[in-house]
C-alpha cells in the first residue's frame, strides 16, 4: 500500500487525512501543533518527527496549510520536502496559496524529479468530514492520473483544471464568486426582515426565484433555515472568515497582473477586511450578514 504523507492537520487537513486512513492507505501525519496529531495516530496513523522524515518515508505527501509562506517553507531549503524527497515522489498541495508562488512551486518541484499537483478544495469542514469535497486539480495530464485515486477517496469531484497553478487560478476565481454572493444573501436577508418580510418565507421565495445560489440554499446565514450550516451554531466555522478575506485579496492581487477589473470583489474584500478587524476573524465567513445588519 501507498504510504501518505499529510501535513497540516487543521480545520480541513485533518478530516482529509481521516478519510484517507479509513481507506486503508498507510498515513504519516506532521503538524507543527503536534496535538493535532494525535487523533490520527491513535486511529492507526503514524507521527513523524519532522518535514524531513516525512519526505524520507513518503511515496506521495499531501499539503493543507494556510499561506503562501508556510508551503513555500515546507517546500523548500535544506529542511524541505524537495531536498529530501523519495525519487519519484508525488507532491500535492491542497492549501489556497497565490498563483505565481504554485507555479515556482510546480518548476521547483521539475528540477528535483518530483510530480506536483496544486488541488485546492472547496466544500468546507463538512465536505472534508464526508469525503465530497470538490478539487480544482493543476499539473499534467499524467501527474493527474497518477494523483486521482487519492483525491477521491477525500473527494466527490474532481476536476483537471489545466496546467500547474490552474488550480489555484480556479479556487481564487470560485471564492471571488462566493464571497460575493454570501455579501449579497445577506444583503437580501437584511432588507427583507427590515421590510417586515418572514425569514422562512423569504427564503422559501428566493431559493425558488431567480435569486436562488448556493449560499442561499446551502450555506444560509440565517439560523434555523437550512440544517447543518454555521448559522445554526452561533457561526462556528466552517470556512474562516480571515480564510474568506485570505481568498479575496488573492483574487484581487490575481487581477492586477492580469489587468482585470473586479469591483464587487473590491468591495466584498474591504468588506471582509472590516468584519476580520472587528475581531470575527475566526467566525465563519457567513457571520458577514452580522456586519451588514449592524448586529454583534
Amino acid at each position: 500500500m501507498i504510504t501518505v504523507g499529510f501535513i497540516g492537520l487543521g480545520h480541513m487537513g485533518h478530516p482529509m487525512a481521516n478519510n484517507l486512513l479509513k481507506a486503508g492507505y498507510t498515513l504519516q501525519v506532521y503538524d507543527v501543533l503536534p496535538q493535532l496529531t494525535q487523533a490520527l495516530c491513535d486511529r492507526g496513523a503514524t507521527l513523524a518527527p519532522s518535514i524531513v522524515a516525512i519526505a524520507k518515508e513518503a511515496d506521495v505527501i499531501i499539503t493543507s496549510v494556510q499561506t503562501s509562506e508556510q508551503v513555500h517553507d515546507i517546500c523548500m531549503g535544506e529542511d524541505g520536502l524537495f531536498t529530501h524527497a523519495q525519487p519519484d515522489l508525488l507532491y500535492i498541495d491542497c492549501s489556497s496559496i497565490d498563483i505565481k508562488m504554485s507555479v515556482l512551486l510546480h518548476d521547483q518541484a521539475k528540477k528535483f524529479g518530483i510530480a506536483m499537483l496544486d488541488a485546492p478544495v472547496s466544500g468546507g469542514v463538512a465536505g472534508a468530514t464526508a469525503a465530497i469535497l470538490t478539487f480544482m486539480v493543476g499539473g499534467s495530464d499524467i501527474d493527474f492520473e497518477r494523483g486521482r485515486p487519492i483525491l477521491e477517496t477525500m473527494g466527490k469531484k474532481i476536476v483537471h483544471a489545466g496546467p500547474g497553478g490552474h488550480g489555484q487560478a480556479a479556487k481564487i476565481c470560485n471564492n471571488l464568486l462566493l464571497g460575493i454572493s454570501m455579501i449579497g444573501v445577506g444583503e437580501a436577508f437584511t432588507l427583507a426582515e427590515k421590510l417586515g418580510l418572514d425569514q422562512k418565507k423569504f427564503f422559501e421565495i428566493s431559493s425558488n426565484s431567480s435569486g436562488q445560489c448556493w449560499s442561499m440554499t446551502n450555506y444560509c446565514p440565517v439560523p434555523d433555515i437550512v440544517e447543518n450550516v454555521p448559522a445554526n451554531h452561533h457561526y462556528q466555522p466552517g470556512f474562516m472568515a480571515k480564510m474568506m478575506l485570505k481568498d479575496l485579496r488573492l483574487a484581487n492581487h490575481a487581477a492586477e497582473t492580469v489587468d482585470a477589473v473586479i469591483p464587487l470583489g473590491t468591495v466584498a474584500m474591504e468588506l471582509y477586511e472590516l468584519y476580520v478587524n472587528q475581531g470575527f476573524g475566526e467566525i465563519d465567513f457567513s457571520g458577514i450578514i452580522n456586519l451588514i445588519a449592524g448586529k454583534d
